[in-house]
């Protein structure tokens, strides 16, 4: 059996598969004209250390944060601070219930602040929360509900 040689050079295929892959890139990304803008989604997330004590916030201003601290203090890991006031440790039902409250006062979405050890779960319950208090145009929760048996 002859084998079979090709007149085409390798580095030609190369070049085709990344122009391939840059157009496909480029096309995913969508227009970058300035006045168009990109329709992407953001999630801005404090870090909440050791050296940032739960203390009431300083400053002008209305800020609100919900903090998520790591399970095992025998306390509940959601803490809603308002400016002004102590903060106090919730349950994610008594969270759900204030933060109806602070969104039927008018007041502005409050911003999350994770400890660096706390867990996911826990975050994403503290996200869903907020997003059901102040919804916006596009958004999406995942939970699991019950363990499948």
């Amino acid at each position: 059996m002859a084998a079979q040689h090709s007149d085409t050079p390798a580095w030609l295929f190369s070049f085709v598969d990344l122009a391939f892959l840059i157009l496909l890139a480029m096309t995913q990304v969508g227009s970058l004209d300035v006045e168009k803008g990109l329709d992407l989604g953001e999630l801005i997330v404090p870090r909440v250390g050791e050296k940032a004590p739960a203390e009431p916030l300083t400053g002008g201003g209305d800020a609100t944060q919900v903090r998520v601290y790591p399970p095992g203090d025998a306390l509940p890991v959601f803490e809603l601070l308002t400016s002004g006031a102590p903060g106090v440790r919730l349950g994610r039902d008594q969270l759900r219930e204030r933060l109806a409250r602070l969104r039927a006062a008018s007041a502005d979405r409050p911003v999350l602040a994770p400890h660096a050890d706390s867990r996911s779960e826990d975050l994403l319950a503290a996200v869903s929360l907020v997003e059901d208090a102040w919804p916006s145009e596009r958004r999406a929760t995942v939970q699991l509900i019950e363990a499948p048996r």
